[in-house]
């Protein structure tokens, strides 16, 4: 049964196409592989903005009041911007999981929400409205779909499919919130577990308050697969990054395929010396390149 936030992925997103880049596609074979392993955006998602992103780059003011609207709040008219606190808060949650010895810190972002919502009515800026759990969930849904436009990558179902056919176990280490996985049954009709994604091989950086370039992401993927008789080695891992995801995965002895199809997501990371030996295993220029290689 279809979700109001399913539905909200699918009312405010639009058909969007990769944008070409110059790589050329390196497809060596790699025998002994037993399980695919996905990042989601820039990869298996394409994203306008090129990944998901916390992080303040552009005043985004307006259309927070979009999703503040669409939720029926009230809004008084208050001096300065709102999205100032709320850019705030998502750095004081950072913050405090640094804090902890986090050096990626990752947050909860219904947490952020919450507490911004909180904030604004207690200032006057939002009336009074009482915060349950829907409410909190739609408000940061409303928000991320105006944000973040998104659309399925070219051939994401037939690669799954073919995947699928050769028994490999599928999963997903990703940087990503509670709403991720709702762009897949919005898209494409058919939640994670219909699609094949082996629930034990799923990571998702809020859930641990960590996010990529950390090892811990593919550490705790390496534990969850073991009881299903997989190792490292025997997994390829597909990520849009070179930094944070080829990097880390190669550390924890993962094989590694640079999806290298999208120019909004591709990052080599040039600039960054820790890079200067890493190079993945393959590169794909589109998806479907997987099931030649395997």
């Amino acid at each position: 049964m279809n979700s109001p936030l399913v539905e909200l992925y699918r009312t405010h997103s639009d058909y969007l196409e990769p944008l070409p880049t110059d790589e050329k596609p390196v497809l060596n074979p790699l025998p002994g592989i037993r399980a695919v392993v996905f990042d989601i955006y820039g990869t298996l998602i394409i994203s306008g903005t090129g990944d998901i992103s916390l992080a303040e780059k552009q005043d985004r003011e307006a259309q927070l009041t979009e999703a503040l609207e669409a939720a029926d709040l009230m809004l008084p008219a208050v001096p300065g911007k709102r999205t100032d606190l709320l850019n705030q808060t998502i750095k004081e949650h950072q913050q405090a999981r640094q804090a902890e010895g986090i050096e990626y810190p990752e947050v909860e972002i219904r947490d952020v929400w919450r507490e911004f919502l909180q904030a604004e009515m207690a200032k006057g800026a939002l009336e009074d409205e009482e915060l349950t759990a829907e409410l909190v969930e739609q408000i940061a849904v409303e928000y991320e779909v105006r944000v973040n436009p998104v659309w399925p990558m070219p051939h994401l179902e037939q690669t799954l499919q073919g995947l699928r056919e050769r028994q490999l176990t599928l999963g997903i280490v990703s940087n990503a919130q509670f709403y991720t996985p709702l762009m897949f049954e919005a898209f494409l009709g058919k939640d994670l577990d219909a699609l094949g994604f082996a629930p034990e091989a799923r990571v998702y950086s809020y859930e641990l308050r960590e996010g990529k370039p950390s090892t811990r992401l593919y550490e705790v993927l390496a534990r969850q697969i073991q009881p299903l008789g997989l190792r490292p080695a025997e997994v390829l891992y597909v990520g849009n990054d070179l930094r944070n995801d080829i990097w880390p995965a190669q550390l924890c002895g993962y094989q590694t395929a640079l999806f290298a199809g999208d120019k909004r997501s591709l990052r080599w990371r040039e600039d960054d010396a820790r890079l200067q030996d890493v190079r993945p295993d393959l590169i794909l220029t589109d998806l479907q390149q997987i099931l030649e290689v395997l």
